[in-house]
Formats: structure tokens, sequence, C-alpha cells
């Protein structure tokens, strides 16, 4: 019985003095880990501080960058283009192609263009009502880029094109032109421009006023002279608002026509003027053609 006393007194020891010693080893290993910490704190707080300062520099570099390239704020273009030339002599390349006429204007991209040195006056919307005239479209595209970019226009072509075999309506065609080029952009004028008519002047301002303007005072297939008296066709300037007034075109003109006259007689009654460029400005070349089948002339205009 005594020597299980003193067996179980000494197990007892034991598993007291391994104890002590677990929790000295700890304590020991604690410690250490804690100063070890200590001492990596001011080095962790001093690589955060290189860190932000690393950051703000690079915020401020890429500012810096950002404003060397930000170009500056440009000036209004002059009303009077330095560019124009006046009267040009128009040449029709028979074998002229569409990629002829992209190469030709690397500035234009997808019918839009606005001068790189100043900023336009105005932001013009050319629409072009087409069917089945591809080559006088090409001729007219070939001019009128140049022409329009001389003038210092930010501008847009568009060529509203009418499908299918029924009766030519022009003014349809330039009504849903003039919705469709609104969801683009907000235009503060509009063009609305026969595929035949191909400007000679430069001086002829493709620009809105405060009055609608006719810009075809004469054409060469009539002498360069007005066709008739309160002529309204061919190629007209109406702003967004005045377009707006006067409801626009009325859609009920099928084939050759009419249309141009009854946008003379809405102009009138609401109290606008109609004016026109110097007869020696505004004249046109008509590109000859027969008359289209399905744009027949409209007996009721």
């Amino acid at each position: 019985m005594g020597f299980h006393v003193t067996f179980y007194l000494s197990y007892k020891f034991r598993l007291l003095l391994l104890f002590t010693l677990c929790l000295t080893v700890v304590g020991w290993a604690t410690s250490n880990y804690f100063v070890g910490a200590i001492q990596e704190i001011p080095k962790a707080k001093e690589f955060i501080a290189n860190f932000n300062k690393a950051i703000v520099l690079g915020k401020k570099e890429t500012l810096t960058n950002e404003a060397s390239v930000k170009k500056p704020d440009l000036n209004n273009c002059p009303s009077m283009s330095p560019y124009l030339r006046g009267q040009d002599k128009l040449i029709f390349k028979p074998d002229l192609t569409l990629e002829e006429v992209e190469a030709e204007n690397p500035k234009v991209h997808r019918g839009r263009y606005r001068p790189e040195e100043c900023k336009a006056l105005q932001r013009v919307a050319i629409l072009i009502p087409h069917r089945n005239r591809e080559k006088h479209l090409m001729y007219l595209l070939e001019h009128l880029h140049p022409f329009l970019q001389r003038q210092q226009l930010d501008y847009g072509i568009y060529t509203i094109h009418q499908a299918g075999s029924k009766k030519f309506n022009r003014a349809k065609l330039l009504n849903v032109g003039y919705l469709e080029a609104l969801k683009d952009e907000n235009w503060d004028c509009f063009i609305f421009h026969d595929v035949d008519l191909v400007p000679e002047n430069d001086l002829n301002l493709y620009k809105c006023e405060d009055q609608p303007k006719h810009l075809v005072v004469g054409r060469n297939s009539t002498g360069y002279r007005l066709r008739y008296s309160g002529y309204f066709g061919g190629v007209t300037a109406l702003s967004r608002e005045q377009f707006f007034k006067v409801n626009g075109f009325s859609n009920n003109y099928w084939g050759w026509g009419g249309e141009d006259d009854d946008l003379r007689l809405r102009v009138e009654l609401h109290r606008m003027k109609i004016i026109r460029p110097m007869p020696e400005v505004g004249k046109y070349t008509m590109i000859f053609h027969t008359r289209d089948r399905g744009n027949e002339v409209n007996i009721e205009r």
C-alpha cells in the first residue's frame, strides 16, 4: 500500500512538472511572438505610408498627363471661312466609285465631320432623298464633302432611301430623315437636298438664317435663272424651329412635284419670308437624267 502511495505522489508530481514546463514554453513563445510583432508594426506603418504616397504620386502624374493631352477649348469659327474659293469648275468622272469618295474624305466618319481648328457656328444635317440614283449620289457626295468642309461646318449627311416600286414620295422621305437625324444629334439646321443638284460656288453657305432660305437661285438647265416665281424646291435650308413651326412637308404628294410649293405656302402662312443668295452665288449644276419610273409628274400638284 505504501508503495502505491509513493508511486501515486510521484506520478502526480511528474504531471505537475510537465504541465509547468509546457506553460513556460508557451509563455516564452508567446512573448517572443508579440515582441516580434511589436517590432514589425513600425515597418508595416512605414510600408503603408510609402504605398499611399505612391498612389498619391501616381494620381498626380495621371492628372498631369491627362491635362497635358487635353485639347484646349476651341474658338468659334469665323462667319466666313478663310478656305472659301468661290465659283468652282465641276468635273464628273464617269468611272467614279464609292471607295474613291471615301478615300478622298478620310476625316469623314459615317457621313459625319466637324472642323478641328475651331468650333462650328452651326450643326447642319444634309438630308438627301434617294432611289435609283447611285451615280448621282456619288457625284454629289464627291463634291459636297469638300464643299462643306471648306465652309467649316459641323455636319452630317443622311441619305434616305425609298425601296420598292411604289411612286416616289420625296416629302415623306425628308420628314422621316428629319426625325431620324434628330435621334443622332440636336441639329441646328437642316438642308433638304435633291440628289441631282450640285453646288458650284462655296460662297453659297449651307447654314440657316432667321428666315427660311432657298439656295437654288439658278441651275445650268434653266440658264441659271429661277425656274419660276415662288420656286422653293431643289435645295432649301430651314432651322429646326422653322421646320417644326410649319409642321414639315405634306406627306400627300406622290410622284414628282408639288411638295415644295406646299412647303412655301406653309412658310408664308406663318408670316416667314423666303431669302436667297445672290444669283451669281446660288448656282447649281443639274446632273442630266430622264424621268424615273415611279416618279412621274404628279398631276394633282
